[in-house]
């Protein structure tokens, strides 16, 4: 005998809402998975320049130091930004490294801890923490809020442009505008104060005048930069703040 056409709609109706409450854990489970994935930090890379090997000692230093080339800057009235190439507006048009990302991107990814990415792009940092080597702050980073932080070419563009750039072609300064060993991620305001200053006329706190030094020097010989009388001697000062290295 056939079942009640009421019975069989129950059957039918139970039958349904156990396939939705299987299909539901399957996919409360696949959400938590995915999320906890997609909130695991970016890896960091340590500090390197602009040939992707650890910065010099300060003994190494101080020998390329020696062997700058000491002159007068020169062609300063004639600086102009775009000379180095478009800059990193948020709109489009900046270059893209071999990576694939900016070299802006690139430097958040590496001068920010506790890094969360986009989920559609690996380029993108959405957030993150600076301990910003200037001044010594600890500074949230935002991608859609306000921030404090700046990108600052540690030899600036003007410098480079006083002390040799102004002779490159145009190539070779976007190249070095987009140099990430000649970047550093850094708090807002003691970027401005730097502006293009060489170290003769601002330094940042003390604690990192010496890997500022080096890094500063090393741009300058890789690029083959000239500096001031009174700039070498500042460089040859911060230097004087490294730790003397630890006998075996």
């Amino acid at each position: 005998m056939p079942p009640r056409p009421r019975t069989a709609a129950r059957r039918r109706w139970r039958r349904f809402l156990a396939t939705s409450v299987v299909l539901l854990a399957v996919a409360a489970v696949g959400f938590t998975l995915w999320s906890n994935q997609r909130e695991e930090p970016a890896k960091q890379t340590p500090a390197a320049d602009p040939t992707g090997t650890p910065l010099p000692d300060a003994q190494r230093a101080r020998g390329d130091l020696d062997r700058l080339t000491i002159a007068w800057n020169r062609n300063w009235e004639s600086y102009d930004r775009t000379a180095f190439g478009p800059g990193w507006s948020g709109r489009g048009g900046e270059p893209v490294l071999a990576d694939g990302c900016t070299a802006r991107e690139d430097v958040l990814k590496r001068d920010l801890t506790e890094v969360r990415l986009a989920d559609s792009n690996s380029c993108t940092v959405r957030s993150g923490v600076l301990m910003d080597p200037y001044t010594g702050q600890r500074l949230p980073y935002d991608r859609f809020a306000a921030s404090e932080i700046e990108i600052d070419h540690v030899v600036a563009l003007g410098d480079a442009w006083r002390s040799g750039a102004s002779e490159w072609t145009s190539e070779q300064r976007e190249r070095f505008a987009n140099d990430v060993g000649n970047l550093l991620a850094v708090q807002k305001q003691a970027n401005q104060d730097k502006g293009s200053k060489t170290p003769d006329q601002w330094r940042p706190r003390t604690a990192y005048w010496c890997d500022y030094a080096r890094r500063w020097v090393a741009i300058k010989s890789r690029w083959a930069l000239t500096v001031q009388a009174t700039e070498k001697s500042a460089l040859a000062d911060m230097l004087g703040s490294c730790s003397p290295p630890v006998a075996r």
